[in-house]
């Protein structure tokens, strides 16, 4: 069941008049009646993998009490490691087993030595890197006593599979759901006019920019032998924003729809290809994994403490374990590693602090070297994004070095294309929005708001009607 789905668009309003005015008496009603509908609302996904949901919350909720009632350091870490163990043993299973199982064959081979794989038949679980990080901070946190557990399975169980966030974040930690889910909610007309806002303007990231340049984005990359130089860094730009609009537009439809609901969720985007340097880049991307990577990876390896060698150390672990995070390939593996190569310098130099605000420019020398650096940072991550789309690694320097020495920059034509070239004035009108609107968590509020909610949608229906494509990139994660 998509978010930009016909379904979908029946099943939110029903649930939401359903919360509101028949289950809205006491926060257990109300608490019960959203875990009921994350389930059913997973279940649509595949049914038979609600025992993995059910088992992790039921594995993460039994040993967070047995952590906090231990008497002795050794049963603490009992419990604790036993949570860890399962809760990355499934994941490991699930989504890592026939990476590991294949490279191992792949690497005997390589020597002379014959082998075959035994692999797993099994699909990924959709989620199931979203919510396993659900349930391993708040058994940090137990563990670290910044918390105590939850003891009202309901409560637990809403914070783990709350339907908004389940499939594809944002990452949520217990200390900041948790104390909303424990108190009863009272609608708010303004918070929910902001969350209708959201999910209109998380509408237009998706169906109007994501799927459009994913029909070109594809396209080229499917076909990048035959491809020039102009059009394969076009294709480079246009998934840069196919990824942006499709997981950015994600994350604002799940914090709207949640403020229909009256709870907040974690900012998962700032308008990251504002960034002026790596370092800011990835203070405003996926935030809610970042941080997550940050306070339970990054510190406790020692952070920015200690000699240069651990800092850049513990740099490219989280990068590289964040880009094994996001899918058992080589080219995930690769796209984190050059992130950590970016970071670096910014590392040694100590900037990487810098450019904590926003972006602003004038009419003045000082604005020009802004312009550069976004672009820059810009153009860097694109490249980036190139092993993060395609299939093999191979496949990433190939497409690379055809940019480098084919040296054609005439247009092409693209046997599906719709928009020819247009594309690229309305990933320009969409920029000059966000850049507008850049202090704000979405454009359409303010002046004009509701002529500005009509032409979004407006605009969804004539260009949503013809994207061929649908899904979420995110839930592949």
């Amino acid at each position: 069941m998509f978010f930009n789905s016909l379904i979908f668009a029946i099943f939110l309003p029903i649930v939401f008049l359903l919360y509101w005015f028949v289950f809205s008496k006491t926060k257990s009603s109300q608490n019960a009646f959203l875990v009921v509908v994350s389930y059913y609302f997973y279940s649509c996904w595949d049914w038979r993998f609600l025992f993995l949901l059910l088992f992790s919350t039921l594995l993460c909720y039994y040993t967070g009490i047995k952590i906090e009632k231990s008497i002795g350091e050794r049963e603490r870490k009992f419990w604790f490691w036993l949570s860890i163990v399962f809760n990355l043993g499934f994941l490991a299973i699930f989504k890592y087993y026939n990476f590991f199982a294949f490279s191992f064959s792949e690497a005997l081979n390589n020597i002379g030595l014959q082998s075959s794989p035994l692999l797993l038949n099994v699909i990924l679980p959709v989620g199931i890197s979203f919510y396993t990080f659900h349930g391993l901070s708040y058994i940090i946190d137990i563990y670290y006593k910044r918390i105590q557990s939850e003891k009202n399975i309901i409560d637990y169980a809403l914070f783990v599979s709350y339907f908004p966030l389940l499939v594809a974040g944002p990452i949520e930690r217990a200390t900041h759901l948790l104390p909303q889910v424990k108190l009863k909610r009272s609608f708010d007309f303004e918070k929910a006019k902001e969350g209708v806002y959201q999910i209109i303007w998380g509408l237009v990231k998706k169906v109007v920019i994501a799927d459009t340049c994913a029909t070109y984005a594809n396209a080229i990359f499917d076909n990048y032998t035959s491809m020039n130089s102009l059009s394969l860094i076009l294709g480079a730009v246009y998934f840069a924003f196919q990824i942006y609009g499709d997981f950015s537009g994600y994350s604002d439809m799940a914090l709207g729809m949640s403020k229909l609901f009256g709870l907040d969720l974690l900012r998962n985007f700032n308008y990251p290809y504002f960034s002026r340097d790596i370092a800011e880049f990835w203070r405003r991307w996926h935030i809610s994994l970042s941080s997550w990577f940050r306070d339970y990876l990054y510190i406790p390896l020692g952070g920015s403490r200690g000699s240069k060698l651990k800092q850049v150390r513990n740099v490219f672990i989280i990068f590289v374990v964040s880009g094994f995070w996001h899918g058992a390939n080589w080219t995930f593996l690769a796209w984190g590693f050059i992130n950590a190569m970016y970071f670096l310098p910014s590392l040694l130099l100590g900037t990487n602090r810098n450019n904590m605000e926003t972006a602003e420019l004038h009419w003045d020398f000082n604005s020009i070297k802004v312009f550069f650096s976004i672009l820059a940072t810009f153009s860097i991550t694109c490249l980036a994004w190139i092993f993060f789309r395609a299939k093999s690694i191979h496949t990433a320097f190939d497409y690379i070095s055809t940019i480098f020495t084919n040296g054609n920059f005439a247009s092409q034509f693209l046997q599906n294309q719709r928009y020819s070239y247009e594309l690229l004035w309305l990933i320009l009108a969409f920029v000059l929005v966000e850049w507008n609107s850049r202090y704000k968590i979405e454009p359409i509020s303010g002046k004009f708001s509701w002529l500005k909610m009509a032409l979004c949608l407006l605009t969804i229906i004539a260009l949503g009607t013809y994207s061929d494509y649908k899904e979420f990139i995110y839930f592949q994660f």
